[in-house]
């Protein structure tokens, strides 16, 4: 089936602002919207610019602004999207070109919370151990895979340059319901700060955006929660 799609582009060391461009491309009905954005740079615009790597829904890399909803290129099919696709680059991230954006920032606030396991027990013979009722706590946000789809579709994350962002707070559940990791104190008080997980609005965007269906809702008010009860 012939596809008719509308990528939004642009080139900071060719031009001033960002402008529309329309493909045709051949593709199949279950083929991915990322199938028919290689399809144009292999046969139509090699100066076509695009992210991407495990085309399996695993990295993150790929995700963008398709039909007006963030989601990854690699996991939508174009049967799902219809005839007509358009397509742009993650908002509210400087656009290096075309559909791909600077990371940057978005990596500066996630490393806010130290997303690593914080744990300064001597270093048992094997692993440390954990009970399944203790890793249910967090077991559903261990799946983020960093693709800014929940931040970037965020209202709160636009307006405030100083929010962390749902990713962070994401980053930050999954390790202060660690029963292993010994710095949720100090997580939780960059949670507490101005641009902390308050900043939340409950718009909700972030749970539509989460290409691996992350309750971020839940893991904002388990956050706040904690906060409230003083946990340490």
């Amino acid at each position: 089936m012939k596809v008719s799609v509308k990528i939004k582009r642009f080139d900071p060391n060719k031009e001033k602002k960002s402008y529309w461009e329309q493909f045709e491309a051949e593709v199949e009905p279950t083929d991915r919207v990322l199938d028919a954005l290689l399809y144009i740079k292999g046969y139509i615009d090699g100066s076509l610019t695009l992210r991407y790597s495990c085309a399996h829904g695993v990295c993150g890399s790929d995700a963008l602004v398709i039909n007006g909803r963030n989601r990854l290129a690699c996991k939508v099919l174009v049967k799902d999207v219809g005839k007509k696709i358009t397509v742009e680059p993650l908002r509210n991230l400087p656009v290096v070109k075309d559909l791909v954006v600077d990371m940057t920032g978005f990596f500066d606030r996630y490393k806010k919370v130290m997303p690593f396991l914080v744990n300064n027990d001597p270093v048992p013979p094997k692993e440390r151990n954990q009970s399944p009722e203790d890793r249910e706590k967090f077991d559903d946000t261990t799946k983020c895979i960093l693709c800014a789809a929940c931040s970037t579709s965020c209202p709160s994350y636009w307006a405030n340059d100083e929010y962390v962002g749902p990713a962070t707070v994401v980053a930050a559940h999954r390790f202060i319901f660690d029963s292993r990791d010994q710095a949720a104190g100090e997580r939780l008080k960059v949670m507490n700060e101005t641009g902390g997980v308050w900043r939340c609005r409950t718009v909700l965007n972030c749970l539509e955006a989460c290409p691996r269906d992350i309750n971020i809702p839940k893991a904002i008010a388990e956050v706040k929660g904690a906060l409230l009860r003083g946990k340490k």
